[in-house]
C-alpha cells in the first residue's frame, strides 16, 4: 500500500482514498485466493497508519469456482476482512460472488456484514436482486433498514439493466452511484461518471437523486461529511453539468441497450477552486479579445 500512496495517491491531483484490500499485495498474483495472505492485524494496522486517506477495508473476487475445500473455506475472505474492519473503526466494502447454499446473498447482507458496510456492484448479474414475480426482494430492503448500504459500482461487467431497471422502478434505489472505472472499461462501458448517473437517471432517479447520491451519500460512506456539498467554507470541488433532452441510448454490461430522454455533460470541473476540466472554454476569453503570446517566433 505505502508504494501505491507515494505512487499513485500523492502524485494525484484528484483526492483519491483508499478501501484497504484484505490480501496483502491486493489484486496480484492469484487473484485474492490464499488466505494465508489475508491478515486482520495486519490490513487494519494499514488503516490506521494512513488515516488521511485509508477509509476502510476490501474483499473482492475470493474463490468464485466450486467446490470448497479446507484451504478455500466458503466465508474465509469476508470474516477476515470483517475482523479488520472492527479492529480498525472503519466500515467494510464487499464485492461478491454468491455460491449458495453456503455462501449465500442472504447470508451477506442479512447476517454478515454490520451496519455502515457497502456491497458493491449490487446490479451485477449475480444478485437475486428481484424475486419471481420482478420485484426488488424483500431481503434488500430488510438489509437496508439494519444499516447495509448499497452502492453501484458499475465495472465491466457488474452492472444490468435487467436488474437496475426493474429495482429501481419498484422503489429499490441504490444507496450510491459509483464507476469502478479501470484501464479495461474506461474506453468501453463505463467511461466516466457522467455516464453512470445518466445510466440511474434513465432508470428513473430523479435528478437531484442522482447528484444527491453522486455526492453527500459517498462522502458520508467514508466518513467525510465535509466533502461533496457546496456549503459555505467548503473546499471548491465543482462539476458544471448541462442537462440535455432527447434521445440518447445506454449500454449495461451485457451488451444490453437502454433508451432515455436526458443527460448531463460536464462543461466543466474544478479541484479545490482550480479549474482541471474546461473543454468548450467557458473560463476564456474570445480569441479576439485574448492577451498576444507570451512568446513569438524569430522570424
Amino acid at each position: 500500500f505505502l508504494h501505491f500512496k507515494r505512487t499513485v495517491i500523492d502524485l494525484a491531483k484528484t483526492r483519491i482514498f483508499a478501501y484497504v484490500n484484505i490480501v496483502d499485495l491486493g489484486m496480484i498474483g492469484d487473484f485474492e485466493q490464499d488466505i494465508r495472505t489475508m491478515d486482520p492485524e495486519l490490513c487494519a494496522a494499514t488503516v490506521m497508519m494512513y488515516p488521511d486517506v485509508c477509509v476502510g477495508v476490501k474483499t473482492a473476487h475470493y474463490w468464485t469456482r466450486l467446490p470448497w475445500d479446507a484451504e478455500h473455506p466458503p466465508w474465509a475472505a469476508v470474516d477476515r476482512a470483517r475482523e479488520a474492519s472492527k479492529l480498525c473503526g472503519k466500515p467494510l466494502m464487499v464485492d461478491f460472488w454468491p455460491r449458495p447454499p453456503e455462501r449465500s446473498y442472504q447470508e451477506l447482507i442479512l447476517e454478515k456484514m454490520q451496519p455502515g458496510d457497502i456491497h458493491t456492484h449490487v446490479f451485477a448479474q449475480q444478485f437475486p436482486v428481484l424475486d419471481d414475480a420482478g420485484k426488488p426482494n424483500d431481503f434488500l430492503f430488510k438489509a437496508r433498514e439494519r444499516g447495509i448500504i448499497f452502492d453501484v459500482g458499475h465495472g465491466a461487467g457488474s452492472f444490468w439493466f435487467r436488474n437496475a431497471y426493474p429495482a429501481i422502478q419498484n422503489g429499490f434505489i441504490p444507496d450510491s452511484i459509483s464507476t469502478d472505472l479501470h484501464t479495461r472499461n474506461v474506453h468501453g462501458v463505463v467511461i466516466d461518471m457522467q455516464t453512470t448517473m445518466n445510466k440511474i437517471l434513465n432508470c428513473g432517479v430523479p435528478l437531484q437523486e442522482v447528484i444527491y447520491r453522486s455526492t453527500v451519500t459517498p462522502a458520508n460512506e467514508i466518513g467525510h461529511p465535509e466533502l461533496g456539498n457546496l456549503s459555505v467554507g467548503a473546499e471548491a470541488d465543482v462539476a458544471l453539468f448541462q442537462l440535455q433532452e432527447g434521445e440518447f441510448g445506454f449500454v449495461d454490461c451485457g451488451k444490453a441497450k437502454l433508451m432515455g430522454s436526458q443527460k448531463l455533460e460536464c462543461k466543466m470541473t474544478l479541484r479545490a477552486g482550480m479549474i482541471v476540466f474546461d473543454v468548450e472554454g467557458l473560463s476564456m476569453p474570445l480569441w479576439p479579445n485574448a492577451p498576444e503570446a507570451y512568446w513569438k517566433l524569430p522570424w
